[in-house]
């Protein structure tokens, strides 16, 4: 099924749902789920108020309730965890794998966490509350205790009958792992590997032995890098000692792909407490509003260059009219240039030996966009606004020399905020934005001051 189809029937879904819902008809909400994926489930949740997901969640079945669960929005998920009964929510955690019964457990308060504990199995609840320790954003706060492995004088055979064991148990299996006695970590094996070997054959014998593998203290983005890097489904994680711990999966990296991706967006926007970001307006507010007033700050500097050219304005009229252009043009160019640095420092695709070629590559594409943007504003000038056609001339070399220098700015403010130990995410939008304005109205009026208006 198409996207666009899924998006439209999810749409008709959500205003059907809110009639039922108004109605309290059960009976036909479920028919409805009966033929979706929990997945779609959890989406259309996502999208209705708190009031109606709280009765909708609360009609699901436990089965249902446990896939649907993990795929809700966390603040949305805190909010129906909290008026749902203890021994329902025990229940749902009770069948979830112990990387997901843990971000749930973390959510809850000390006493209803304490209670559920209590109450799931006793090898569940051990492992839960050792990978609570680690931080959320951590290898440990992602990895699952729950993983299939053999000991290193097993046989083929075993390890097929160790996967037998736990396949209802652990929703995927992509690797046995092969332990020493002291649990560990001497090598790993594959699915395809247990299928294409006689039964008789030593584990050892068939085992990859080229291990990459993560500690618990290694932070989820990092994690991220190295499964994408060497294309991996499944990533051990050990101890100091090379025991073995737990394993990532693929599916919990996708979600840390997105979270980043979107921690990313919110910081290049001075929303760097997007974690407190809530439906409170105040939160919010306390959020945005630091980042706006450096904005403001910028834009009166900008205020005051402005004013001091003032009688260059009051000679040239005409040129207060492409201000909008120069100073758009100018932060276009340098966000782009600041966007593409952030990205590749952040997927350690740009080490500060390479600075020098990349900033080089910035400066030739910034010469080539500007060239052609200057030219055609040469062109638009001279025929449609009736300038002199040293006014238009000048008008372009300035924007090209402004487009130069605000794609160089771009690309190097993170460069610098990063070596002097900023985090170029937080600060790169908000100071590359009011340093270009204020850079590029120095030079349009410098420029037009020294070489137009005598």
């Amino acid at each position: 099924m198409q996207k666009e189809s899924l998006l439209k029937i999810d749409k008709e879904l959500i205003e059907n749902l809110s009639e039922l819902i108004e109605a309290k008809d059960t009976h036909s909400i479920l028919t409805i789920f009966a033929n979706l994926h929990p997945a779609d489930i959890s989406e259309i949740i996502n999208h209705l108020d708190k009031d109606d997901a709280q009765y909708v969640f609360s009609i699901l079945d436990k089965n249902l309730a446990v896939e649907v669960i993990t795929e809700l929005d966390e603040d949305l998920r805190e909010e129906i965890l909290a008026k749902i009964d203890a021994d329902r929510i025990t229940g749902i955690v009770d069948e979830l794998e112990t990387d997901d019964a843990t971000d749930i457990i973390g959510d809850l308060p000390e006493s209803l966490a304490e209670h559920v504990l209590e109450n799931i199995d006793k090898e569940d609840s051990k492992d839960v509350k050792e990978l609570l320790k680690y931080p959320e954003d951590s290898a440990g706060g992602l990895m699952s205790s729950d993983f299939v492995f053999v000991y290193n004088d097993a046989t083929i055979q075993t390890a097929i009958e160790e996967v037998r064991k736990h396949s209802d148990e652990f929703e995927q299996i992509y690797q046995i792992y092969v332990l020493d006695k002291e649990n560990k970590l001497l090598g790993f094996t594959s699915l395809k590997t247990l299928l294409t070997n006689s039964l008789e054959t030593k584990i050892v014998d068939v085992m990859e032995e080229d291990l990459i593998f993560v500690t618990p203290e290694t932070d989820q983005e990092e994690v991220a890098e190295i499964m994408e890097k060497y294309d991996l489904v499944s990533l051990p994680v050990v101890d100091n000692e090379r025991r073995m711990l737990g394993r990532i999966t693929i599916d919990d990296i996708v979600d840390v792909i997105q979270e980043e991706a979107e921690e990313d967006i919110s910081k290049m926007a001075g929303l760097i407490d997007d974690e407190e970001y809530s439906h409170s307006t105040l939160k919010v507010s306390r959020i945005r509003l630091p980042w706006l007033l450096v904005s403001l700050a910028g834009e009166l500097v900008s205020a005051v260059v402005l004013s001091s050219f003032q009688a260059s304005i009051e000679k040239v009229i005409v040129a207060s009219f492409f201000i909008p252009i120069i100073m758009a043009m100018g932060g276009s160019a340098g966000q782009q240039a600041a966007i593409v640095m952030v990205r590749n420092m952040s997927s350690n695709k740009l080490w500060l030996s390479d600075a020098a070629k990349k900033l080089f590559k910035e400066f030739r594409v910034a010469f080539v966009n500007g060239l052609a943007s200057a030219i055609i504003l040469l062109v638009m000038t001279y025929m449609f606004f009736s300038t002199q056609l040293n006014f238009s001339f000048l008008l372009s070399i300035t924007l090209l020399i402004i487009m130069i220098n605000a794609t160089m700015i771009g690309a190097t403010v993170p460069i610098v905020l990063n070596k002097i130990g900023v985090d170029p995410v937080v600060a790169t939008g908000p100071f590359v934005s009011t340093m270009n304005d204020i850079v590029g109205l120095l030079i349009y009026f410098t420029i037009l001051s020294l070489f137009y208006i005598r």
